[in-house]
């Protein structure tokens, strides 16, 4: 992992990371246009090109739901239901409500909160399940009263969607889950094929591909946000534990190659004992190619000389994730 001087950090795109949007973009083109004309059939063939399966229809079937209940443990079914319940009374605070005021006789000022009809959900799956997104997606959706909920993830291999997403979704009631990832699956919800609703909105995370398809579509259907590969930065100051700062910028990298993970430290001594851990456990994950990829190109330590400029890294960062790991001072 990089250990650098604050003064010379940097957020600069390189010129082969431009380049290489370009040619996102160019294949994202081609994938919207080949799924507005041929529907189920181009999606069906992006399946067998990018995930090497071939596939006879798009909708996990209620079978392929029941067998999925029997590939997971107790133990996980648990902890989705509780993860579950903790969404649900999170979202549940946070709801916007409708209100009116009438101004003078005549007159009505107000907002009215009305839920869409359907949204398409994104999760990702070509490197890894992902349920939780599950859950923390289609929670939201379901407490904003949103009539039909689709999903989408990528078929493994053998045709298959991987039974800890389905379960989640079966948790959750949603049973409209299709078998479809990248840039064609974001093109089916924004348009619809024969089988595949056109929804109103997009939400969910997914690779670059995906990122660039929702960025394509919008205008033509509302998206969450244009998402990139996922990021954390982790502000430590002498009272953090440099195992468990190491662990949480592992905790990201090992989502993707292109994933970031940044530690800024008010410590060089910290800042040293951190790369060294993450070296440490890095041995010790499944994902070791993938992470390491992570850290290898997008890993830094940035040494700040106090917590004022280290706030100012943050800031030029705007990370997806940030943690403090810093002792709080109190004030009178």
């Amino acid at each position: 992992m990089k250990l650098i001087k604050a003064k010379d950090f940097t957020l600069t795109q390189s010129s082969n990371e431009i380049e290489r949007n370009e040619q996102i973009d160019a294949t994202v083109l081609s994938i919207i246009q080949n799924v507005r004309k041929n529907g189920d059939q181009a999606v069906i063939d992006y399946a067998k090109q990018f995930d090497q399966t071939t596939l006879e229809t798009l909708l996990v079937s209620k079978n392929e739901f029941e067998q999925a209940e029997q590939l997971v443990t107790a133990e996980f079914i648990e902890a989705i239901d509780v993860a579950a319940s903790n969404i649900r009374a999170f979202h549940e605070a946070q709801k916007e409500k409708s209100w009116f005021l009438q101004e003078r006789e005549g007159v009505f000022l107000g907002q009215q909160v009305r839920p869409m009809d359907r949204v398409g959900v994104y999760i990702p799956g070509g490197k890894a399940a992902y349920p939780s997104t599950v859950l923390m997606n289609v929670i939201p959706a379901q407490l904003a009263g949103v009539g039909e909920i689709y999903i989408a993830t990528p078929p493994q291999k053998d045709g298959t969607v991987n039974p800890h997403v389905l379960v989640a979704a079966n948790r959750l009631s949603v049973n409209h889950v299709y078998k479809m990832g990248g840039a064609q699956a974001v093109a089916a919800f924004a348009y619809g094929t024969e089988t595949i609703q056109k929804v109103d909105k997009i939400v969910g995370p997914g690779n670059d591909f995906v990122a660039r398809a929702k960025k394509w579509v919008y205008g033509d259907v509302a998206i969450d946000m244009i998402a990139g590969p996922s990021e954390i930065c982790v502000v430590a100051d002498e009272s953090a534990n440099p195992a468990y700062v190491a662990a949480d910028l592992l905790s990201q990298a090992e989502h993707d190659e292109a994933a970031t993970s940044i530690c800024v430290t008010t410590s060089e001594q910290i800042a040293e004992q951190i790369a060294e851990e993450v070296d440490k456990q890095l041995q010790t994950l499944e994902r070791y190619d993938v992470a390491k990829a992570s850290i290898d190109t997008n890993g830094q330590v940035v040494i700040a000389d106090d917590l004022t400029e280290a706030f100012d890294i943050v800031n030029l960062i705007a990370p997806e994730h940030l943690q403090l790991m810093i002792e709080m001072q109190q004030t009178t």
